[in-house]
């Protein structure tokens, strides 16, 4: 086995333990950008009395009504959704990166466009496998307590009432809004990270910087797709809903409509510090990998010695 190259079972399991470890510590901000993004949609369902001023408010009631632990309400679900998610991704994105290898001669242009191309095939694909736990995620996360009371008691609960009201079609509402938004994403994510990696680092640069890059591919690829994430997340709200969007372009032009062009970036700024669960997952993966070549090194001359 190589010493340079990862098995499609450790990207597996290295990355997958990076994502978990970062998503887990970034879950209150994940929370608060939920709640901003889709209060305009919770106050049209009755689920919220009135919408938050800024981040601080969002914060301040959230842990009033429902305590500290709430900010962690759905990172079960997330930490589930994103092992496997992230896991897939990484992996994917080698196998893919081999069929849209760029050439010996290939220009900067062609490999940058081909490194967006593997990454948003990866996300897509991965897509596939966690979109229903992605849809529980964003149910959990959303539900604010509402006269002391909740819509949702747990991940098999919002499984049981979505299946029971709308079949298994209700946890798979805003697919391919979500394809859209995890490729435009993914696609920077990756694409970014891998095209700047060798012209802005060097083997011997710090781990800060590594992290540092990763912070600013993140926040860039978040950016981009945010307005998609905001349509997919009130496309997952309306499941079980009597009311529904048509498709994911009637939700825009009903939010632009109702909200204004700014409310599909509701919570960005919140997003830019949840970027930091996103950078810690690129370099922890990094991280991860070189101890863990250097671990499989190691044993290699171990062996060769003896």
């Amino acid at each position: 086995m190589s010493n340079k190259k990862l098995g499609f079972v450790e990207n597996f399991v290295l990355s997958g333990t990076a994502a978990a470890v970062a998503k887990t510590s970034a879950a209150p901000i994940e929370r608060v950008k939920l709640l901003i993004q889709t209060q305009g949609e919770l106050m049209k369902q009755g689920r919220l009395d009135k919408g938050y001023t800024n981040i601080i408010e969002c914060v301040t009631r959230t842990f009033k009504n429902e305590g500290v632990l709430s900010f962690w309400r759905g990172n079960l679900a997330s930490v589930v959704r994103y092992f496997p998610q992230q896991a897939l991704n990484f992996a994917f994105k080698d196998e893919i990166q081999k069929v849209f290898k760029p050439g010996k001669g290939a220009s900067y242009k062609e490999k940058f466009t081909k490194n967006i191309l593997s990454g948003g095939c990866a996300g897509s694909l991965s897509l596939v496998f966690v979109q229903s736990i992605d849809y529980t995620r964003t149910r959990l996360a959303v539900d604010a307590k509402n006269g002391g009371k909740r819509q949702f008691n747990g991940i098999l609960d919002v499984y049981t009432q979505t299946i029971r009201s709308d079949g298994i079609r209700g946890l798979y509402r805003g697919f391919a809004v979500s394809c859209t938004c995890i490729f435009i994403y993914r696609g920077l994510y990756f694409g970014l990270f891998d095209s700047l990696k060798p012209i802005v680092l060097t083997e011997g640069s710090p781990w800060l910087h590594t992290f540092l890059l990763g912070w600013l591919v993140t926040i860039t690829a978040g950016l981009a797709a945010y307005p998609v994430d905001t349509l997919k997340r009130l496309m997952m709200m309306t499941a079980g809903q009597k009311e529904k969007y048509r498709s994911s372009f009637a939700c825009l032009q009903h939010v632009i409509a109702r909200e204004g062009y700014a409310s599909l970036y509701r919570g960005a700024g919140v997003n830019i510090v949840r970027g930091v669960a996103g950078a810690g997952v690129l370099t922890g993966f990094d991280k991860l990998k070189q101890m863990y070549l250097s671990s499989r090194r190691r044993r290699g001359s171990n062996s060769q010695i003896i």
